[in-house]
């Protein structure tokens, strides 16, 4: 079973091999710091594991087991901000641990984990304690040997010091600590973890590339066909999959890798680089192309970087990965004149996909909040039987499966193969010809397009009556609300004031249908909930209570649709080119 430790520490450069506690500065002068305590010697030896492309040190994360110490076992660190990251444990064992294979289950797709570096250290560990002897954080002098296991054979050695903030304890008091430290003669280390520096030091060193004589310079004669460099960089890159690593079938799953029945059938991905390649670089960075590769990169990373908050159940993050999924396809479909659909409409039936096996577990949650907040504030008095029992029961039975279900998904061949589809499509993305031209000509047509859907969907609502079917209006046009938001997102750097404003009316549209969908999908939930009671013979009077409440707001929400609509046209008039 693996558990999770929020880690915030600094490093700082020593001046020599022999640096020891004696040479630090007096830390007993730092606010609030009674006495430096030494806790004595340990001896730590980690193996770090990785791909062979070293994907995970790309990402800023380790994987290492550990011996030695009051905490050995293995330890997985992912990076939540400068100087922080959350270490995830598991006992030592022989092969990596199944729960850490799948936390970094997006980042080495199928390639194996491994043994790329060995750190041995020697650690001497003080304790910054306050008057009553309560820790403010630990600081350790290390002595560090690192030798190389593969992609190389070299050795190196350094000393350096930790200082690492106790539980519960104020980050500020670090800033104390440094300025202390720095006025003692030391630094910030240059690297942000031991591996990062053991890496760059035992890296072999390139062999020199023989250099040809320069030819002269062909000149062009019209009619020749010699065409000049400035001629070709205008025809623009051509869309070609680079080929490389981590796309191969010769490499079988990481240990214990958990295999999930395919929901259908995903043709084989094109090569890539490396898992998280960026777009190509030739991509001239003013056309249309270049924003709109940018705003799906900014998306592809999502994916990746939320993959293990999904697993780790962190608050939002499913949220957060659907509505990526949501981004990237809107993205495609706004931008179809830009990225060429044959290409691009696959993958976003994959990402439509993806998105509905996160709802699965997103809708339980939003619905399980909603209701929860309307028994939070229910007299006692209007509260028949056992309501919030029959509500956990509700919540945890859907809830329960989702999750599995889910886990299942993320460690699927259809998932893994999804992302290098992606990520070959940023290494070579299928551009049409309005990808070279004016980005700003582009996104306004793209705009006006998407805004003239929407328009069409939102009178439609405003004309039914009362029911089902302004609902699903309301629904159909909240999606599309949705889509052009994102495509205005994608073009806040270079539309800058009226994109952003677009974004601002789209997203309060959105979030007024959003509301309503909500109301709707409670209403059901609340149907099922009492006919469950019933079943129990159990009062359904509270969940009728509700659901008038819910009317209530839904009628609330449609009517405020029409001065919604007005403000969202005004807002989005600039980025659709009118007047």
């Amino acid at each position: 079973m693996a558990d999770t430790k929020r880690e915030i520490e600094r490093k700082y450069e020593a001046r020599g091999r022999d640096t020891d506690a004696t040479s630090l500065p007096d830390l007993t002068a730092v606010g609030g710091v009674s006495a430096l305590v030494h806790r004595g010697v340990t001896e730590l030896d980690a193996v770090y594991y990785d791909t062979a492309d070293q994907r995970l040190a790309a990402a800023s994360i380790t994987l290492r087991r550990r011996t030695g110490g009051d905490d050995a076992g293995w330890h997985l660190k992912l990076p939540v901000a400068d100087g922080v990251r959350d270490e995830i444990r598991a006992p030592l064992s022989a092969g990596v641990p199944r729960a850490l294979v799948g936390l970094v289950r997006s980042r080495i797709r199928d390639a194996p984990l491994l043994p790329v570096v060995r750190l041995r250290s020697l650690r001497d560990v003080h304790h910054l304690v306050d008057s009553d002897g309560a820790l403010l954080a630990e600081l350790s002098v290390d002595v560090v040997t690192a030798d190389r296991l593969s992609g190389g054979d070299g050795s190196t050695g350094w000393t350096e010091i930790e200082v690492e903030l106790a539980d519960d304890q104020e980050p500020a008091f670090l800033d104390k600590v440094e300025k202390k430290l720095k006025k003692g003669g030391l630094r910030r280390s240059k690297s942000a973890s031991k591996l990062a520096r053991a890496l760059a030091e035992t890296a072999p060193v390139p062999a020199p590339v023989p250099v040809a004589a320069p030819e002269p310079a062909a000149e062009a004669v019209p009619g020749s066909g010699a065409v000049s460099a400035e001629a070709e960089a205008e025809a623009g890159p051509v869309s070609e999959a680079v080929s490389g690593p981590g796309t191969g079938t010769e490499a079988g799953p990481a240990p214990d890798a958990v295999a999930a029945p395919d929901a259908g059938p995903v043709s084989a991905p094109a090569p890539v680089s490396a898992p998280g390649a960026g777009p190509d670089p030739v991509v001239p960075p003013h056309t249309a192309a270049a924003p709109v590769l940018a705003y799906l990169t900014v998306q592809r990373d999502a994916l990746v970087t939320l993959d293990p908050a999904v697993r780790r159940d962190e608050h939002d993050s499913v949220h957060r990965m659907r509505v990526a999924t949501r981004r990237m396809r809107s993205t495609f479909r706004s931008y179809g004149k830009v990225l060429d659909r044959t290409v691009t409409d696959p993958i976003a039936d994959e990402l439509k996909w993806l998105a509905g096996e996160l709802g699965v577990d997103r809708d339980a949650e939003v619905l399980t909040e909603r209701l929860t907040g309307h028994l939070t504030g229910l007299p006692r008095t209007l509260t028949a039987g056992p309501v919030r029992t029959r509500l956990r029961t509700w919540a945890h039975a859907r809830r329960g499966g989702s999750r599995r279900r889910l886990i299942a998904v993320l460690d699927g061949k259809r998932y893994l193969t999804l992302l290098n589809r992606i990520d070959a499509l940023l290494a070579a993305p299928p551009l049409l010809p309005a990808a070279h031209r004016d980005p700003a000509k582009v996104i306004h047509k793209a705009a006006a397009k998407d805004f003239g859907k929407l328009s069409a969907l939102v009178e439609d609502a405003l004309a039914r009556p009362r029911g089902p079917e302004r609902d699903l209006a309301m629904h159909d046009a909240r999606k599309k609300a949705k889509r052009l938001r994102y495509a205005a997102e994608a073009a806040l750097d270079t539309l800058g004031a009226p994109a952003k404003d677009a974004v601002r009316g789209a997203k309060a549209l959105q979030g007024l249908l959003g509301e309503h969908q909500d109301s709707v999908m409670t209403r059901g939930a609340l149907r099922d909930i009492a006919a469950q009671a019933q079943g129990a013979r159990e009062s359904s009077f509270t969940y009728g209570l509700v659901y008038g409440r819910e009317e209530h707001l839904a009628a609330g929400y449609e009517d405020a649709l029409p001065e919604a609509w007005e403000e969202a046209q005004r807002r989005t008039r600039e980025i659709r080119g009118t007047r």
